[in-house]
């Protein structure tokens, strides 16, 4: 599922997977960030640096929703994968 997901990404906006994974990593061993709102920070960022990578507001925040999705979906399938 997630190449599916992928070839929909921009090849600019792939750099922002890395980013987002770190920034979710770091934001989860902060112990006054709950988990439930780390999705919702992530694709905040992701939407905003998707329009500054893009530079069209509309496809910026799709690239930046498709990103954040791709993101969360590859840290749970090795998150559920680590932990059966």
């Amino acid at each position: 599922m997630e190449n599916d997901i992928i070839q929909y990404i921009m090849s600019e906006a792939l750099v922002l997977m890395p980013v987002l994974f770190i920034i979710g990593l770091l934001l989860k061993n902060t112990p006054k960030v709950s988990d439930w709102t780390i999705p919702w920070a992530l694709l905040g960022l992701g939407i905003a640096s998707g329009i500054m990578i893009v530079g069209d507001v509309l496809q910026g925040a799709i690239q930046g929703v498709l990103v954040t999705g791709a993101t969360v979906l590859a840290h749970q399938l090795i998150k559920q994968s680590l932990n059966k």
